[in-house]
C-alpha cells in the first residue's frame, strides 16, 4: 500500500518516523504535499520520499497514491479530506476530525457512497491497553465503573502559541488536546454524557486556554476532565470502579496500568509499543483497506461524531465561535 502525507509539521514526522519504521509490512511512503514546495523537498530528503508536491491538490492527483494522512491544521481537515475522497484516496485524518460533527458526518457519507476508508486519527484507541481495560470494565471483575477523571496540559509560547490558539485555525484547548480526554472518556463510559458542567477560561486570541468539565453519564456515572494549552499538566487518569481503581500514569501514551483492589494485592500491567504506538492505528487503517471496509469496527464513525458532537455542544455554552464558521 502506497501512503502520502499532507503537510509536514511534528504530526506528520511522527508519522513518517513510523511507517518507514514498520519495515516489515507492505507499504511505503511515496509522497509528501506542502503548500511550500522547499519544506516538501526537505520532508521528502529526511524520509526517502519519491514523490513532491507543492500542492495539497498535487498530491490528491497522484494516481500512484492509495491512502492519504493528513496532517494540516484543524480548519482544514473538512477541505483536505473531502479534496482526498473525490480523488479516490482513502483516508486518515488527524484529529480533531473536523470542527464541527456536521461535517464530519458528511465526509464519513462521503466515503460510504465512494467505498473507500476513512478514519480519524485518535491513536490511542488502537493501543493494546485499553483492549486490557475495556475486557475489565466490560466483565465487571471489580463491579460497575463509577467515575472516571483525566487531565492534560502544556504550555505553548510564541508562534506555536499563535497556531494552538487562532480561532481561523480551529485553535482552544477544548479541540487540540480535549478531545483526548473526552475520547478517553468516551470510550470507557461506552455513552455520551447526558449533562456537563463546565467552567472555562480564554485567552487573548478569544479562544479557551484553561476548562474544566463535570459530566453525568447514563446510570448515574460520572466524569471529571481539565484540558489547558497554559500549563503542564502530566497526563494522568484514573476509574473508579465498586471494588478496585485503575491509575494510568499517562492515558495518551497508555502503554502501563496500576490496578488497586479493594480486597487483593496491587499489580501493574506493561504494554510498552512496538514503536511509538502510532503503528497500531496505521495497521488498523491497512487492514481494513485490504478488507475493503469503509470504517473501523474498532473506532467508529458514531464514536469519532459523538466527541465533536460534545464539543459543539460546549463550545455552544461557551458562546464561542470560530472565524472559519
Amino acid at each position: 500500500m502506497n501512503w502520502g502525507i499532507i503537510a509536514t509539521g511534528n504530526i506528520a514526522e511522527k508519522f513518517a518516523k513510523t511507517i518507514n519504521a514498520m519495515c516489515e509490512e507492505e507499504h511505503k511512503l511515496v509522497a509528501v504535499g506542502s503548500r511550500e514546495l522547499e519544506k516538501a523537498k526537505k520532508f521528502a530528503k529526511k524520509f526517502e520520499i519519491k514523490n513532491v508536491y507543492g500542492s495539497y491538490e498535487e498530491l490528491a492527483a497522484d494516481p500512484d497514491i492509495d491512502a492519504v494522512y493528513i496532517a494540516t491544521p484543524n480548519n482544514l481537515h473538512y477541505e483536505n479530506t473531502l479534496m482526498c475522497l473525490n480523488s479516490g484516496k482513502h483516508v486518515l485524518c488527524e484529529k480533531p476530525f473536523t470542527i464541527r460533527a456536521e461535517e464530519a458526518e458528511k465526509l464519513y457519507n462521503t466515503a460510504k457512497e465512494k467505498r473507500l476508508f476513512l478514519m480519524e486519527g485518535f491513536w490511542i484507541r488502537f493501543l493494546p491497553l485499553y483492549e486490557e481495560l475495556l475486557e475489565i470494565i466490560a466483565s465487571k471483575k471489580y463491579g460497575e465503573l463509577r467515575h472516571a477523571r483525566c487531565e492534560y496540559g502544556f504550555i505553548a509560547n510564541e508562534k506555536r502559541r499563535e497556531r494552538k490558539f487562532l480561532s481561523e485555525l480551529g485553535g482552544g484547548a477544548l479541540l487540540d488536546i480535549g478531545i483526548y480526554n473526552l475520547g478517553f472518556l468516551h470510550m470507557v463510559m461506552g455513552a455520551s454524557p447526558e449533562r456537563f458542567e463546565t467552567e472555562v477560561r480564554f485567552n487573548e486570541f478569544g479562544t479557551d486556554e484553561f476548562s474544566v468539565l463535570q459530566l453525568v453519564y447514563p446510570n448515574g456515572k460520572t466524569a471529571q476532565c481539565l484540558q489547558t494549552i497554559g500549563m503542564n499538566i502530566e497526563r494522568n487518569a484514573a476509574l473508579y470502579f465498586d471494588e478496585a481503581s485503575v491509575y494510568l500514569p499517562d492515558f495518551q501514551g497508555a502503554y502501563s496500568m496500576t490496578v488497586k483492589p479493594v480486597n487483593g494485592r496491587e499489580y501493574t500491567l506493561e504494554f510498552p509499543p512496538e514503536i511509538n504506538g502510532f503503528e497500531y492505528q496505521i495497521r488498523e487503517a491497512e487492514q481494513c483497506i485490504s478488507a475493503g471496509k469503509t470504517h473501523s469496527d474498532i473506532y467508529r464513525p458514531e464514536e469519532s461524531i459523538a466527541v465533536l458532537r460534545l464539543m459543539d455542544e460546549i463550545r455552544s455554552r461557551w458562546n464561542m465561535k470560530f472565524e472559519c464558521e
